[in-house]
C-alpha cells in the first residue's frame, strides 16, 4: 500500500464510502436524482402545511395533512410493493414519478389561478402518498440490481444521507420561497425537481423481477400462482417463515413504539426548556442532523459482519439516548441526546435495508419493501400515541425516559429470543 493511498483507505473507514456513486453511473444518476426530488417534496410538504393554514386558521386543519397522507401510504404500500415484484421495476419507478410531478404543477396551476381550495390540498397530498407507496418500492428494489452485494451497505448509507438531507433543506428552502415568491413559485420548483428522478429513471435498463423459485415451499393444498402476479399474502407468509428479515421489522418497532418521544416536543420545550416554538424546531431538527451525520460518518460500518447484532445494539442506543434526553434539563445536552439517537437509527436502518436487499430473492424485495414503509410510516404514529396517552395519565418525563428503558429492556428480552438474528453473518446470508 502506498502512502498515498493509506490516507484514503483510513478515511473510507471513517465517513460514507462513496464506491457506489464512482463505479456505477446507473445509480450515480439515480443517487442524484433522489436528493433532487427528496428537497422537492420537502418544500412542498411545507408549503401546503402553510397554505392549508393560511386557508383555515386551524391547526386541526394542518394536522389532517399527515392523516391525508399517512392512511393511503399504508393502505398502498403493500399493494405497492406487490406490483413491484410484477412488473419491470424501471416502468413502475417511471409512472410513480411522472404522477408526482403532474400533482406538483396541478398544486402551482392551482395557485397561480388562484384557486385555494382546502379539499383540493387534501386530495393532492392523498395522490401523492399514493405515488410515493407505489415508486419507493420499485426505487429500493432496483439498487441490488444496479449493484454488487458487497456495495450494498454502503449504497443504503447513501440512500439515508438523501432523506435526511431533503427532511432538513426542504422544509427550510420552502419557508423560504413561500415567503419571497410564494406558493405557486415553490410548487413549480418541486414539479421541476422531479424531472432529474425521472431522467435518471429514463436512463436505466429495464428491471423487471428475477423469479429464482427461491420463495419457499407452498402450503399444503396450494396451487402455484402464476409468474406474472405477486400476491400481498404470499410476501407476508414468505416473512412469516424467514426469521432473521422477520426480526428485522421486529427489532425496530421496539424502538418506534416505545421510545418515539416527537410527539411530547412542544410540551416539553415549554415545560423543560422555557422555550417557545423555535425551541420546538431545535428539538425536531436534532434528530434529523444525528441522521444525516450518522450517513456521513458510516465507514466504520463495512467492518461490521453481524448486522442483526449491529440492529439490536442501534435499537438499544437509541433507547438509551431517548431516556437520557427524558432526564435532561439543559437544552443543550437534550439536544446532543437526541442527535446520538438519531445517529444510531440511521445506522440501524443501513443495516436493515441492507439485510434485505442481500437475505431476500430479488422476486420478493418489493413486497418487502412494501412491509418496510407501512411499519416506518405506522409505527411512529402509534408511538406518538403511547407517548402522549402515558404523558396525559403520569408525565412527559415519565412516558419519554419510561419509554427508552423499555424499548432497552424489550430489545434485550428480544435479542435473548432471536439468536439467529444475533449470528447473522453479511458473508453468509440467511433470511
Amino acid at each position: 500500500m502506498t502512502g498515498v493511498e493509506a490516507p484514503q483507505d483510513e478515511k473510507r473507514r471513517i465517513f460514507a464510502d462513496l464506491t457506489p456513486l464512482r463505479t456505477s453511473a446507473d445509480y450515480r444518476r439515480l443517487w442524484f436524482g433522489n436528493t433532487v426530488s427528496w428537497v422537492g417534496q420537502g418544500m412542498t410538504t411545507l408549503a401546503i402545511s402553510l397554505q392549508v393554514y393560511d386557508i383555515t386558521g386551524s391547526a386541526f386543519s394542518v394536522g389532517l395533512v399527515g392523516l391525508f397522507s399517512l392512511v393511503p401510504l399504508v393502505v398502498f404500500g403493500l399493494y405497492g410493493g406487490a406490483i413491484a415484484d410484477t412488473v419491470d421495476r424501471r416502468t413502475l419507478g417511471l409512472v410513480g414519478a411522472t404522477g408526482a410531478a403532474a400533482l406538483s404543477a396541478a398544486l402551482a396551476a392551482a395557485a397561480f389561478a388562484g384557486f385555494h381550495r382546502v379539499w383540493f390540498l387534501y386530495a393532492i397530498v392523498a395522490l401523492q402518498a399514493v405515488c410515493g407507496a407505489l415508486n419507493a418500492p420499485a426505487r429500493s428494489a432496483m439498487i441490488p440490481r444496479l449493484l454488487p452485494p458487497e456495495q450494498l451497505r454502503a449504497a443504503n448509507a447513501l440512500n439515508s444521507m438523501v432523506m435526511t438531507f431533503g427532511t432538513l433543506v426542504g422544509p427550510s428552502l420552502g419557508g423560504v420561497v413561500v415567503g419571497f415568491a410564494g406558493y405557486q413559485t415553490a410548487y413549480t420548483i418541486d414539479a421541476l425537481a422531479f424531472f432529474a428522478s425521472l431522467y435518471a429513471m429514463w436512463r436505466l435498463p429495464s428491471m423487471p423481477p428475477e423469479h429464482t423459485g427461491a420463495v419457499g415451499a407452498l402450503p399444503a393444498g396450494a396451487k402455484p400462482r402464476a409468474r406474472g402476479r405477486a400476491s400481498v399474502l404470499d410476501g407476508l407468509r414468505f416473512l412469516g417463515t424467514r426469521p432473521n428479515l422477520r426480526a428485522t421489522f421486529v427489532s425496530d418497532l421496539f424502538a418506534m413504539i416505545l421510545a418515539q418521544p416527537k410527539a411530547l416536543f412542544p410540551a416539553v420545550a415549554v415545560l423543560w426548556f422555557g422555550g417557545d416554538a423555535k425551541t420546538t424546531g431545535l428539538l425536531v431538527a436534532a434528530p434529523a442532523f444525528g441522521a444525516l451525520l450518522g450517513g456521513v460518518i458510516s465507514g466504520w460500518q463495512s467492518r461490521i459482519r453481524r448486522h442483526g447484532q449491529a440492529i439490536l445494539v442501534s435499537v438499544a442506543a437509541w433507547g438509551l439516548a431517548i431516556a437520557a434526553f427524558g432526564l435532561s434539563r439543559n437544552l443543550w445536552i437534550g439536544l446532543l441526546c437526541l442527535a446520538v439517537a438519531g445517529y444510531a437509527d440511521t445506522s440501524s436502518m443501513i443495516f436493515r435495508n441492507t439485510m434485505m436487499q442481500v437475505a431476500a430473492p430479488d422476486e420478493m424485495r418489493g413486497r418487502l419493501q412494501g412491509v418496510f414503509i407501512v411499519v416506518v410510516a405506522g409505527g411512529p404514529r402509534l408511538g406518538d400515541f403511547v407517548a402522549g396517552s402515558v404523558a396525559d395519565l403520569t408525565s412527559p418525563m415519565v412516558a419519554i425516559t419510561g419509554g427508552g428503558l423499555a424499548c432497552v429492556l424489550g430489545i434485550g428480552a428480544f435479542s435473548l429470543y432471536a439468536r439467529g438474528f444475533r449470528r447473522y453473518d453479511a458473508l453468509d446470508p440467511k433470511p
